[in-house]
């Protein structure tokens, strides 16, 4: 249990050096936002309701991915 915790702290350590590095963050932001894009453009052309909603879900969990630096970095205050 103790290792899975250090594992873990290892983890959040390796998240926050990237979320704070403005650089790849602007990046990885910029990236998210064309695979958005790509999935709006995606539903247009889908008539399949499962396929609509499975490309609504993939829209969802990329924007989640957007506050991935909030949620690192814990409140503020």
């Amino acid at each position: 249990m103790h290792q899975r915790q250090e594992s873990k702290g290892l983890v959040v350590m390796s998240l926050k050096a990237f979320v704070n590095n403005k650089v790849e963050w602007d990046a990885f932001n910029a990236e998210l936002d064309d695979m958005i894009n790509l999935a709006h453009k995606t539903i247009e052309g889908i008539s399949d309701t499962v396929e609509i909603y499975r490309t609504q879900g993939s829209i969802r969990t990329l924007k989640q991915l957007k506050y991935l630096r909030d949620k690192v970095n814990g409140p503020k205050g």
